[in-house]
């Protein structure tokens, strides 16, 4: 997932060609201009793509790195994509997710880099013994849980930061910026409070998952994830998971076991077989939804957990 030696020597040429050749307009040739004037914004992953159009406005012309239907963890960037990183304004990513963005920002716009991570206090990477203590997580190099925007208060704070961050790479229209930020974080602080409300009272506050992307939700609403692999979802698990996790799921009489979006179901449809439970799905919203967005999707995921766990 890392690129290295010959890659990253060709990505060296494109970026020196890029630059020679230019773009051929006056506000595209600004360093973070777009056309028509607004400011080049560059998002690694759906959920900060969202935050900052939302944020952004009309303001900024905000390009995603990450196709809709990509695992973004698996994400490998092309040459077209890190040679525009040379001229945004500023990237929004988060360290940890996608190993690809992590050292293109840090080789290419060290400067306008915005780690979201950073913005908010996060979660170790290992969470509970039902983890995989001791396991390694290919393709994360953080001790952290990366997957902050599945708890809305969180991501409230990163609206604010990212606000104060496009206010200072664009003055001229910092107040616009700070407005919408504020408006986004009310928003997010809305749908914490319907989380809450939604999962208070439930019979089981047990979850078990595709793989342990959603610490941040689990941690913030009181409940407990089970997940069948670790942060990564291409690792593989071991037979001596799979049983612990049935286990698990018998005793705390688990009814669903989630799957997701963009990982494959038939593991945990296996296990699901195996302890008696029925699959839905938990959308870790790490691509844009086939439909709506951001807050439709969480939506969708408290009904989900509310059939799930029993809830009153």
């Amino acid at each position: 997932m890392r690129m290295r030696g010959a890659g990253l020597l060709a990505l060296t040429t494109v970026l020196a060609t890029t630059a020679a050749c230019g773009s051929g307009s006056a506000d595209s040739a600004r360093p973070g201009g777009a056309p028509g004037g607004r400011t080049d914004v560059t998002a690694a992953l759906y959920p900060l793509q969202w935050l900052a159009e939302r944020v952004g406005g009309p303001d900024v012309a905000v390009t995603g790195l990450t196709k809709p239907g990509v695992e973004p963890h698996d994400l490998e960037l092309t040459p077209v994509q890190v040679a525009g990183l040379e001229k945004t304004a500023l990237v929004a990513y988060i360290k940890g997710v996608q190993p690809a963005v992590d050292e293109a920002v840090e080789q290419h716009a060290a400067d306008r880099g915005f780690d979201a991570a950073a913005a908010v206090k996060t979660l170790p990477a290992v969470a509970g013994e039902e983890e995989h203590a001791g396991e390694e997580e290919h393709g994360h190099e953080v001790a952290y849980d990366p997957h902050i925007w599945l708890d809305p208060s969180r991501f409230a704070t990163v609206a604010t930061m990212l606000g104060d961050k496009l206010a200072a790479a664009d003055p001229a229209h910092a107040q616009g910026y700070k407005d919408r930020a504020a408006k986004t974080a009310a928003d997010l602080g809305a749908l914490d409070g319907e989380l809450t409300r939604g999962l208070s009272k439930c019979a089981s506050t047990a979850i078990v998952t595709s793989h342990g992307a959603f610490g941040y939700l689990a941690d913030r609403y009181k409940l407990r994830q089970i997940g069948i692999s670790g942060l990564d979802p291409d690792a593989e698990p071991s037979p001596a998971r799979l049983a612990e996790v049935a286990k698990v799921s018998k005793q705390e009489k688990v009814t669903t076991i989630f799957t997701e979006t963009l990982v494959s179901p038939k593991v945990a449809e296996v296990l699901a077989q195996e302890v008696g439970a029925k699959t839905a799905v938990l959308d870790p919203v790490e691509s844009q939804p086939a439909s709506g967005d951001y807050l439709s999707a969480m939506r969708q995921n408290l009904t989900a957990l509310q059939a799930a766990l029993s809830c009153s």
